[in-house]
């Protein structure tokens, strides 16, 4: 069972903290990530893009001209492809780009990444991340204290309104809850700060044997399973 170091955010070591080895004990499986990574961008697209069809475009229906006999080109209708203002042949339309990927995949995907940030080093677990006021300076300075200065993903407790609030405003971080994590951010980002709430809330919720009634990591919000 993998056992991390717990800081507060002065970065002076509190105590210990044994995580599920289920969760972040897991073997790397980079097919698995890259399967969730997919579905996870392909879920992200709008797919409302379009174009008129000589359907869709204003014009007659009828001939213009006779088919032969006038040396002009033969023409059946004003809203062809091959007119000005003529209806498009083969763009683009409308589509749904999602795709379901089973939520066990979503969860082992989640779990493999989680265990690989544990092993490079980059995940970090603190005793509470509590800020007195909601100021984005207070948590820059916190962050600044912990050693992060790049793409920092922090997971904690929905109730720490002042921990969300104060980190609107900063540029390559993100604050989520447990149920808010998903692959595209566990991959994107390169430190993972976990409060030690936000550990064991995570290892419940994706350990294997547990049933747990809400689904995570599709969309990054939760949602009903």
């Amino acid at each position: 069972m993998p056992t991390v170091k717990v800081r507060n955010l002065k970065n002076d070591e509190v105590g210990d903290l044994e995580l599920s080895d289920a969760v972040f004990g897991a073997a790397l499986n980079e097919p698995l990530i890259h399967a969730a990574m997919r579905a996870f961008m392909a879920n992200a697209r709008q797919g409302t893009v379009g174009t008129k069809t000589r359907g869709d475009v204003s014009g007659s229906g009828r001939k213009l001209w006779k088919q032969k006999g006038t040396g002009r080109a033969r023409i059946a209708s004003i809203r062809s492809p091959l007119w000005k203002g003529g209806g498009n042949a083969h763009g683009p339309q409308s589509r749904d780009w999602s795709q379901n990927l089973p939520k066990k995949m979503r969860r082992g995907a989640l779990r493999s990444a989680l265990s690989e940030r544990l092993r490079e080093g980059g995940l970090v677990v603190l005793d509470g991340f509590t800020l007195d006021q909601p100021k984005t300076k207070q948590f820059i300075a916190a962050l600044a204290a912990l050693g992060f200065e790049g793409k920092t993903l922090v997971v904690d407790s929905l109730e720490n309104q002042n921990l969300f609030l104060a980190s609107r405003n900063v540029k390559r971080t993100k604050v989520v809850t447990s149920r808010g994590v998903n692959i595209y951010d566990l991959l994107y980002h390169e430190k993972l700060v976990l409060s030690r709430a936000a550990a064991e809330e995570l290892g419940r919720i994706l350990d294997p044997q547990t049933k747990d009634d809400g689904a995570v990591g599709q969309h990054g919000e939760e949602e009903a399973a």
